[in-house]
């Protein structure tokens, strides 16, 4: 990009609305222009493959493939690559995993046009673009025990409502092997209860209803 080139931007979200928002609020920029938009994954990795952007606004959670596993594909084929990932969800665990995928910044779509802007412009100049609540959140993450993939699967289950049995028989694990893993799980995230466990675990983006 030349020091008189617009920022190329290639915007990606499953959603019309937002997306075709972004589109104008980009395009109102005199030094942006957005050059291609998808509406999940799949067409987010063709079409920065096609376009190679300066730049990609990636929405988290798309269908099929989401922004997370686009972003690690993008930047395994073009490291360089610049990504800002855009979602409703502010969890640590969400946050962590953009960041670790290859996103150099994460803004929230509740962001006004005066926070968006500059983040894209940052991120475009190879800067990294976290939030100070974000910031905070990521350190704040650290002092908690990560939860393995089992322990996960048996959150998604409570989640859904499924007494210790029920989770046993749908993991094919015993009773007695969910009860530790409950354990652990309650410990791990500092709560006293199922009910607890399953709500700090949404809002911390561990799972998702």
């Amino acid at each position: 990009m030349t020091a008189n080139a617009k920022i190329r931007i290639l915007i990606a979200d499953d959603h019309f609305l937002v997306r075709i928002g972004l589109i104008a609020l980009v395009n109102m920029e005199p030094d942006m222009e957005v050059v291609g938009e998808a509406s999940d994954g799949v067409q987010a990795l063709a079409i920065f493959e096609k376009l190679q952007p300066d730049l990609t606004l990636m929405d988290l959670r798309m269908p099929g493939k989401d922004g997370i596993q686009a972003t690690l594909e993008i930047r395994g084929k073009f490291p360089t690559a610049r990504i800002l990932m855009l979602t409703t969800y502010d969890g640590d665990d969400d946050i962590h995993k953009a960041l670790q995928a290859g996103a150099q910044g994460y803004v929230l779509k509740n962001s006004t046009r005066e926070t968006l802007v500059p983040a894209l412009r940052s991120v475009a100049a190879g800067q990294r673009w976290i939030p100070k609540d974000i910031a905070s959140r990521l350190a704040s993450r650290k002092t908690f025990e990560e939860l393995t993939p089992r322990e996960i699967e048996v959150l998604h289950k409570l989640a859904r409502g499924l007494a210790n049995k029920e989770i046993g028989e749908a993991l094919g694990i015993s009773e007695h092997t969910v009860k530790g893993h409950l354990k652990n799980i309650l410990a791990k995230l500092r709560v006293a209860d199922r009910t607890e466990a399953v709500t700090t675990a949404i809002l911390r983006g561990i799972i998702h209803l």
